[in-house]
């Protein structure tokens, strides 16, 4: 063998060597960051393949001493479901006393393995401010055509929260929990920097939704299947319309949600709370209404969803509701029971009588688009199937804007609204019906 054969074979054991050489099991990864809904906090979640002594995030101000502040958490070991029972641990520290509106960098691990280093903003703790929103559902492993876009923007300081509205991955379970690994890092370049908040959608059903109350990690005590923060001068609320469909993982699901959403909207709704925060904002998976051609829940008369929480939004005075499932962009008049009540015909969005609604699931995914009816009803106000994602700004107590960016078109706005409230609550909109 010549010496050019004898060098190329052993560069080729070389290149055997490292690629058959396992990952180190201690070291972090698929780390992501959330509002643990009390003020000066952040939760920092990732996961590691082995046991490690201890779970730490070292953090400091951005500009002052690295790494000056300590902060411990715990560990939960997860098994997934499949037929390996695949080990994972998760890891979860909160961070406490956060300085608002102030910029820190941190890593995180053990001594057995420590993370890239990131960076975040606390968020500010002011009603005054004007937090910014990316929004959207069924973003996939694979065809996650607006990640790009995403990660970017994320990067440039576009947005203060991430509201990723159902389905992740497609599946978070497949392959024994390996496609919800991929997913899990793919976001991390998003999820590491702002506030990844999320709810359950019907592709985190598998072992009763275990991928998901495991890797992510929600305010409250109910594995993040419903839950409730304040930014800004929104009160954002999350829940699940799954409970309604996997009746099979519990029927008491419906029963705790609906009292904890009455109990929650209660509170949000109590004079001094309301003036402090007027918009009520709630997201979940599967939409009241859509005009797709799929057969879907929404599509039907009386939808399971429609059904379930039409009278608790409308009597509490939910201003905005967000919805994905749909793959698909699409925009509702201000709509109660099917029927259209808008500010006025000029002004439809200028104090509307009933909630707004947007869909927005088409960030991308392996099961493509759905098609729409040729003929959408009366309260569909614009509709798309570009791939893309919604952007939202509350602005102040009376001004909210929202638009939809298209990946298909290189992040032109293909849809903008302004929603103007001058008062909120069921007064605002049924007293003069």
């Amino acid at each position: 063998m010549g010496s050019v054969g004898a060098v190329f074979v052993l560069l080729s054991l070389a290149l055997l060597s490292v690629l058959g050489v396992p990952p180190i099991g201690t070291q972090p990864e698929q780390v992501h960051i959330s509002y643990p809904g009390f003020p000066g906090s952040m939760e920092i979640t990732w996961t590691t393949f082995n046991e490690t002594d201890e779970s730490t995030v070292e953090y400091g101000l951005w500009g002052g001493r690295v790494f000056e502040l300590t902060a411990k958490g715990n560990t939960t070991l997860f098994v997934d479901g499949g037929s390996e029972g695949r080990h994972m641990y998760i890891h979860r520290v909160t961070l406490t006393n956060l300085r608002p509106a102030s910029a820190y960098v941190y890593h995180c691990g053990s001594e057995a393995g420590w993370s890239d280093v990131f960076a975040f903003t606390a968020l500010n703790e002011s009603c005054g401010w004007s937090p910014r929103f990316a929004i959207y559902g069924d973003m996939g492993n694979e065809n996650p055509q607006s990640l790009a876009r995403l990660q970017k923007e994320t990067q440039v300081g576009m947005y203060d929260a991430i509201l990723h509205v159902g389905d992740f991955a497609y599946d978070l379970h497949e392959d024994n929990g390996r496609i919800g690994d991929e997913f899990m890092r793919q976001i991390q370049s998003i999820a590491a920097y702002v506030p990844y908040m999320t709810c359950p959608g019907n592709h985190e059903s598998a072992y009763n939704f275990s991928n998901y109350k495991n890797r992510f990690s929600m305010p409250g005590r109910t594995e993040g299947l419903w839950y409730s923060w304040n930014v800004g001068s929104a009160h954002i609320i999350s829940i699940s319309t799954e409970i309604y469909f996997f009746l099979d993982y519990g029927l008491d699901l419906i029963f705790k949600q609906y009292e904890w959403l009455k109990k929650d909207l209660e509170e949000a709704n109590r004079p001094e709370n309301r003036a402090e925060r007027p918009w009520i904002i709630t997201m979940g998976h599967r939409p009241m209404y859509c005009s797709n051609n799929d057969k879907d829940d929404c599509t039907q008369f009386q939808s399971y969803v429609c059904t379930a929480l039409l009278s608790v939004c409308l009597l509490t005075g939910v201003d905005l509701e967000l919805w994905a499932h749909e793959h698909t962009y699409e925009r509702l008049w201000p709509v109660y029971g099917y029927k259209v009540f808008n500010g006025s015909m000029d002004q439809p969005y200028v104090n509307p009588r009933a909630p707004v609604h947007i869909i927005t699931g088409s960030a991308g995914c392996r099961e493509k688009h759905d098609p729409f009816v040729p003929n959408p009803r009366d309260w569909s106000a614009f509709r798309s199937t570009d791939y893309g994602y919604t952007r939202m700004q509350v602005y102040n107590t009376t001004h909210l804007y929202l638009e939809q960016v298209s990946d298909d078109q290189y992040g032109k706005v293909i849809d903008s609204i302004w929603v103007v409230k001058e008062k909120h609550g069921f007064s605002a909109w049924f007293s003069s019906t």
